[in-house]
């Protein structure tokens, strides 16, 4: 060997004797009785911090480590931080080691957090038995590997969940994380906590995204989200919970007082329009407010509350507080749209029809089809109640196309019974909101087709609100139904806003006279000298006119001498279901032929 060859080998030596790890090894290596040279290789060869250990007396001693371990060790300044926040006795390595020596477990894991010289630092811990030279499992290999950078890619991870990336907002579950946790350390420090959600909602904000585009819509949200904040005070918290949603969390020790000073605030930020590119956007809130009735109260529920609040709000237009009811409404809303869309699947659903009759000459003219539902757990289920969620839910197209096909099967039906067809027409009602979802003629051609009835057996009655609030739409539609030869009413005529010019220009037949100018009639010169002047009016735009809700033969002789040529009601006949209103039909068209 040459004299530099020596030198490098001395210096060698001596640098590995001077650092902790080649100490510890050396050390080990010492020890009598341990297998030095396979221990030695298999912690050199672990890519990661690693120590033979053992049990002496009622210590742990560390008798070999690898060079990784060391500056590990080293890094450790016994101010451990565990992560799911136990006593940090149960995450020291030693103590866990030492707990092993005496359980005898086949093996341990565990994590430990401590601040390191480079910042806070995680590792993944295990405990394994390793034999010594007389055949026992009397050593355990401590090996940590490192997780801090996995640990921070979850935590900027989780962060990204939990905000909203527009607004940089907390989003829905990062506002209900954060909002447990400050209510967690109020009740801490204080003892007890008042607290209350706010809930905000931007009024007609999708006709900004119509109109403008998406891209103003965000700028919109993002203006909308730093003039609310700017006028919140410290502690509150404001999150964008939904697309134009927002909600505040506020601690209220004056109650509802406080809470409604700080909706004058938001208010008050929103007196002055937002600026769009060229155009100045006037911005209208509904806000609405939960306030918690206990400590325990639930910060989900509680915003579920803020939300039902905030729907009230947007009807009345005033700052809207949580009532018990209303929340039990709206799971009552929620039960009936479920089971009501399996009750369509399903065919659960009954048609009746009520009779409507000639005035003048007491035959029967058709039936109008209503729709009737007996829910085995709800029981009978009026269509006040399912009509409204079946349009808010849009599952008022599939009943509505259902409606019609049944209504035409059943008057095919009756001719059949007949075995010619009768002279009558059936009135179906349709939804608004499927008159401007559905393609309503091809609904109304195929119930026609498949059951063979043709289209001037057929009456469409369209309420008043609905024929008037698209009128080029509502004059395709009423063109569509005329060419296949399909009467069309206007329901409840009297109770909207429509005009003579629009009555003219729209190819409608019959006017159906609202029953609210019907009830009490008799004797109240105001109400008739009304019916008096619609029938008039139809009469002038070549029209028809049926009246509603007649329960006295009073009405029946006053409606008839008033020039009205259809009615219907209770003193007629109830709504009946198929098979009684044939015979109903029956037994009226004997009558009138005698």
């Amino acid at each position: 060997m040459t004299a530099r060859a020596k030198r490098d080998e001395t210096d060698s030596t001596e640098a590995m004797a001077a650092s902790p790890a080649a100490r510890r090894v050396q050390l080990f290596e010492s020890l009598p009785g341990t297998p030095s040279r396979r221990f030695s290789s298999l912690l050199r060869a672990l890519p990661y911090p690693a120590a033979v250990l053992r049990q002496v007396a009622d210590a742990v001693e560390i008798i070999g480590t690898n060079e990784e371990f060391a500056r590990f060790d080293e890094d450790l300044d016994g101010t451990l931080m565990p992560l799911d926040r136990r006593p940090s006795r149960h995450f020291n390595w030693r103590e866990r080691a030492g707990a092993m020596f005496e359980s005898r477990r086949t093996s341990d894991r565990f994590e430990i957090e401590f601040q390191g010289r480079l910042g806070a630092r995680v590792f993944s811990c295990s405990l394994t038995w390793v034999e010594g030279d007389d055949g026992q499992d009397d050593m355990l290999l401590l090996t940590a590997t490192d997780r801090t950078s996995e640990r921070k890619a979850e935590s900027t991870l989780r962060k990204e969940l939990l905000t909203d990336s527009l607004t940089s907002l907390p989003n829905r579950i990062g506002f209900v994380e954060e909002i447990e946790g400050l209510v967690e350390t109020r009740k801490d420090t204080l003892g007890k906590t008042s607290y209350a959600i706010i809930g905000l909602d931007l009024i007609r904000f999708s006709r900004i995204n119509e109109s403008l585009g998406a891209m103003a819509g965000d700028e919109l949200i993002i203006t909308v989200a730093r003039r609310v904040k700017s006028v919140l005070r410290a502690g509150d918290v404001l999150a964008r919970i939904g697309g134009n949603e927002f909600a505040i969390f506020a601690h209220v020790g004056n109650g509802l007082s406080e809470v409604l000073q700080i909706a004058e605030r938001v208010r008050k930020a929103f007196e002055s329009p937002i600026r769009l590119s060229t155009y100045l956007i006037n911005v209208e809130v509904a806000l609405g407010c939960a306030l918690a009735s206990d400590e325990d109260e639930d910060v989900e529920n509680l915003l579920r509350q803020a939300q039902a609040a905030v729907k009230r709000a947007k009807k009345s237009g005033t700052l809207e507080v949580y009532r018990a009811h209303v929340l039990r409404e709206a799971l009552k809303r929620f039960t009936v749209e479920n089971r009501l869309r399996e009750a369509i699947e399903n065919g659960a659903l009954n048609m009746v029809f009520q009779p409507l009759i000639n005035l003048q000459t007491g035959a029967v003219k058709g039936f109008e089809a209503l729709a009737r539902w007996e829910e085995p757990i709800l029981g009978t289920v009026p269509p006040s109640e399912f009509i409204p969620v079946a349009e808010e839910s849009g599952l008022i197209v599939p009943l509505g196309r259902w409606a019609m096909c049944e209504t035409a099967q059943t008057l095919a039906d009756w001719d059949r019974r007949n075995r010619h067809p009768l002279p009558i027409m059936m009135n179906v009602n349709l939804s608004p909101v499927q008159m401007a979802r559905d393609n309503v003629p091809r609904a109304v051609e195929e119930a026609l087709r498949y059951a063979g009835i043709d289209g001037s057996r057929f009456t469409i009655e369209l309420t008043e609100s609905a024929l008037i609030a698209d009128p080029d739409k509502t004059r395709q539609l009423l063109g569509a139904l005329q060419a296949m030869n399909v009467t069309v009413a206007m329901d409840d005529f009297g109770t909207g806003f429509s005009n003579l010019a629009s009555l003219q220009s729209l190819p409608i037949d019959v006017l159906k006279i609202d029953r609210s100018f019907v009830t009490d009639m008799i004797g109240d010169e105001d109400k008739i000298a009304l019916i008096r002047a619609i029938v008039s009016l139809a009469g002038a735009l070549g029209m028809q006119t049926t009246a509603e809700g007649i329960e006295k033969r009073e009405m029946a002789d006053a409606l008839a001498a008033l020039g009205c040529h259809y009615g219907q009601g209770y003193f007629f006949a109830r709504p009946l279901p198929p098979l009684e209103a044939y015979r109903y039909w029956l037994d009226r068209s004997e009558a009138t032929m005698i």
